[in-house]
């Protein structure tokens, strides 16, 4: 079941990102009318406008929230060339850029621009925390083609912000992932809407070396030509691969598999000396235009995307890894539905029942079916004299 609700943003042009916190109890958009509005759910369910405020003197492409850990912190990046970072303090005015907007039960919520990155010349396409365990870092891609990180040394003080690294992509950079995953390096993934079809792989993945202290191209994933729009890392808790989301115009779902130390030496043999086993494990053109944007669920089970066919998508894999599309919503909140589901839902009801009273002779017994079961490999191992076997005989004995 699938309850939507339309909210008047009220924002005057077109809204580019939404954004929600790690509870998924507040949300922030952003828009070509150079404004950033936060909002919070309420008790009663509905999502209200605590604070609206022009940001940037250009559209706002994206913005992202921090860990909460870090305090109550957004990222906006711009058209401007800037990126900005805004802290909420509750109950206290600021100085400079701040809104002061309701928030809760008459306090009041004042957003305060704590850093305006500016090393960019180019419109700032792209920003992203990075996950918690790495500390408070922030990512930005540029059109220009560089990648940039950078730390706050103090989280107590949010107006500190050191250029660790710029990362040169040769290629014009639109949207940027970190991976979630504690178990493996820092990695990024970045994809490029560069429109010449003779650039090669639109996305590249980078790793970071703490041995040289800097980021390397480790993969270029040359299966994607076409200019990609958004991409995710899915959230990995316990994968011994890493799955890689990337829109652009269908939607694609790529594993990463390390290669394992034995194959080392294979890869040290080879030219491009790849990190990674790179496969393809879904592609879908559902949509039938441009995807614009992608986003998984907190566990990395779930995918959805949305497009210029004004629906979202949302998309899982069963226990085969073979994936499909589970639910189709429209952009006036309705549900399509899904035809594949109901066929195959129907071909069920046609297939013959079993009867637990029937024999095969048409006589009546308590446990013979009617008709065989099909045939085929039920995948369970049992010992060779089952279920006539010796307790004690057997015991300790593996039968699994």
């Amino acid at each position: 079941m699938f309850v939507t609700r339309q909210i008047p943003a009220e924002h005057k042009d077109l809204i580019h990102d939404v954004s929600y916190d790690f509870h998924g109890n507040r949300m922030a958009t952003c828009s070509s009318d150079q404004t950033v509005k936060v909002w919070d759910l309420g008790e009663d369910g509905q999502w209200n406008c605590t604070a609206s405020w022009r940001t940037h003197s250009g559209s706002v492409w994206r913005v992202t929230w921090a860990h909460p850990e870090f305090g109550q912190v957004i990222a906006t990046c711009s058209f401007d060339r800037t990126a900005a970072v805004w802290e909420e303090i509750i109950g206290e005015y600021g100085k400079g850029n701040q809104i002061i907007g309701e928030y809760g039960k008459g306090n009041q919520s004042n957003w305060v621009k704590r850093s305006s990155l500016v090393d960019s010349r180019t419109s700032v396409t792209d920003v992203k925390f990075a996950p918690k365990h790495l500390g408070l870092q922030l990512a930005t891609c540029s059109a220009d083609g560089t990648v940039r990180i950078y730390e706050a040394p103090d989280v107590m003080n949010l107006s500190q912000w050191s250029l660790q690294n710029d990362i040169q992509t040769k290629l014009s950079c639109s949207c940027l992932s970190w991976n979630m995953s504690r178990m493996h390096p820092p990695m990024i993934a970045v994809g490029s809407d560069d429109a010449s079809p003779t650039g090669g792989g639109k996305v590249q993945i980078y790793e970071y070396n703490d041995k040289t202290r800097k980021w390397v191209k480790v993969e270029t994933i040359n299966i994607v030509t076409d200019p990609v729009h958004d991409i995710a890392f899915a959230p990995n808790l316990g994968r011994s691969y890493h799955l890689l989301a990337v829109a652009s115009k269908d939607l694609k779902v790529i594993s990463l598999t390390p290669l394992s130390t034995r194959d080392a030496p294979i890869a040290a043999n080879q030219v491009n000396n790849n990190k990674f086993t790179i496969k393809r494990v879904a592609e879908f053109t559902d949509h039938e235009s441009e995807v614009w944007r992608i986003c998984w669920n907190v566990i990395g089970t779930v995918l959805a995307s949305s497009g210029d066919d004004g629906c979202v998508r949302l998309w899982k894999a069963n226990y085969l890894d073979s994936w499909r599309c589970m639910a189709v919503l429209k952009g006036d909140g309705t549900q399509q539905q899904d035809m594949d589901r109901l066929s195959g839902l129907a071909s069920l009801s046609q297939q013959p029942s079993f009867n637990s009273n029937a024999q095969p002779d048409g006589g009546v017994s308590g446990s013979v079916r009617s008709i065989p079961p099909p045939q085929g490999n039920m995948n369970i191992k049992r010992n060779s004299g089952w279920p006539n076997f010796n307790t004690k005989k057997d015991q300790g004995k593996a039968y699994y």
